[in-house]
């Protein structure tokens, strides 16, 4: 594979591995076969030999000898790290100041900047792991929810990788025999009745259409839940805002029309993460300004993934609000009765929605009854077992699907009577879909367009 513009495959590269800010420990990643030569002059304690795996003290030296910064340093030798090559890591203290500056004294000695990803890069083409792993490291990163971050380590610990490694072999060997068929027709080579064949197929196209189905509920786990408040002014938007989050965010009135734009804020439910979005209360005004914020309530409603519609229980709805409701989308709305604090226990409720219930902001009443309705909607079918493999990745999914629909082809020519070639064919597209999704036979193109997507010094 030849370098890209942002990469340097062969050279020695370096980068700042920890977040830009002040810290106690920062830490500058040097990996490539030059990267002990360049430590060797920029590090004091060189001279007593530079150890794998053991933790050297020294100094970070300018080129006139003058400290820089006192420091710890971890040689890791080829092939054990991270990379597969000889990587050096230097914690020294943190502050953009001091990082940028031992940073710079490696470039000096010939170390490249690093692109997004490189590292992880270089330890996918040397074998450390393949690219679903690879692409797993990110994920990691930006976990914000404990299911996510499962996920995650899921994926990185090879869990969906063996899973499609394991269907792969499978699919070889009825390859083989396809390819004999079409090598040796006057043979009558029989290593599988035609009925075993087919039922084989049909068994492995079945796991990867239920794998690449999981991409659903992975999407959601890795990108979170939108949830959308809206409703009519002063139903009680924003104080059921607050009570879920446990704190005054929003701005409560009794006057009508106190929100203006949207607010954003998250929290967690059962390990995955909701971004709750208050919004202007809907209806008829003549201000501009409000006029925008119920245009963005509006776009907020039709782009969330569940619509929270908030209504005050001791008011009877209006024509103009009737209409509204009936435009909401129904499958992914739950109506939610505000002040439950100011009815008669035994009020009843007009079934306007198929889902809703009663709860009241203020008195934080029927939490958690609304937190199970919410997680029931966002799980029609129940939430997925902790040991089920999520697809998070798109590319995955895609390839799984293809790769599915090409069995689905070769089943079909098989019970057609298709010339073997043609149904060995399909055989051969679906095994390279497979290949992709763990990085065998990828192009240059689709490994740098993952890869630029990592944060630098990853």
């Amino acid at each position: 594979m030849s370098s890209q513009a942002h990469y340097h495959l062969g050279s020695t590269i370096v980068a700042v591995a920890t977040p830009p800010g002040e810290g106690g420990v920062a830490i500058v990643r040097i990996s490539g076969a030059a990267a002990l030569d360049i430590v060797k002059k920029i590090f004091t304690g060189a001279e007593r030999g530079l150890r794998s795996h053991y933790a050297h003290f020294g100094k970070i030296v300018s080129c006139k000898g003058e400290t820089i910064d006192e420091v710890l340093l971890l040689p890791m030798l080829a092939p054990r790290s991270y990379t597969g090559e000889d990587v050096v890591e230097i914690q020294c203290h943190g502050g953009n100041l001091i990082t940028r500056r031992v940073l710079e004294r490696v470039i000096e000695e010939g170390a490249l900047p690093a692109g997004p990803g490189e590292f992880t890069m270089r330890a996918f083409l040397s074998g450390k792991m393949d690219l679903a792993q690879a692409e797993s490291v990110q994920e990691l990163i930006a976990a914000r929810s404990q299911r996510a971050l499962m996920a995650a380590q899921q994926q990185l610990e090879g869990v969906l990788s063996n899973k499609v490694a394991t269907l792969q072999k499978g699919l070889f060997d009825i390859a083989a025999i396809l390819e004999a068929w079409v090598d040796f027709p006057e043979e009558g080579l029989e290593f599988a009745s035609f009925e075993e064949v087919i039922a084989s197929l049909e068994e492995r196209r079945a796991a990867l259409e239920k794998l690449a189905s999981s991409f659903q509920s992975g999407q959601k786990i890795r990108d979170g839940i939108a949830v959308c408040l809206v409703g009519p002014p002063n139903a009680g938007k924003s104080s059921l805002l607050n009570a879920l989050l446990g704190r005054e965010r929003a701005i409560v009135t009794p006057l009508a029309g106190t929100t203006r734009d949207l607010i954003e804020e998250e929290i967690p439910l059962n390990g995955l993460r909701l971004r709750l979005i208050d919004t202007a209360g809907i209806r008829h005004a003549d201000e501009p300004i409000e006029q925008e914020g119920i245009r963005r309530s509006e776009k907020a409603t039709l782009e969330a993934d569940l619509v929270l519609l908030v209504l005050d229980a001791s008011l009877t709805p209006t024509s103009e609000q009737r209409a509204w409701i009936a435009r909401l989308p129904r499958e992914r709305t739950l109506l939610v009765w505000n002040k439950s604090d100011l009815l008669a226990d035994d009020a009843e409720m007009e079934p306007l929605l198929p889902r809703s219930l009663l709860i009241s902001a203020a008195q934080e009443q029927g939490l958690d009854r609304l937190s199970a309705a919410v997680e029931s909607l966002i799980w029609e079918q129940g939430p997925p077992a902790r040991e089920e493999i999520l697809l998070t990745h798109e590319r995955h999914a895609v390839a799984l699907s293809s790769a599915a629909d090409d069995l689905g082809r070769v089943i079909a020519g098989l019970k057609s009577g298709l010339s073997p070639e043609f149904v060995a064919a399909d055989m051969r597209a679906a095994l390279l879909h497979l290949n992709a999704l763990l990085g065998k036979e990828i192009s240059e193109e689709i490994l740098s367009s993952i890869f630029s997507k990592f944060c630098v010094g990853k």
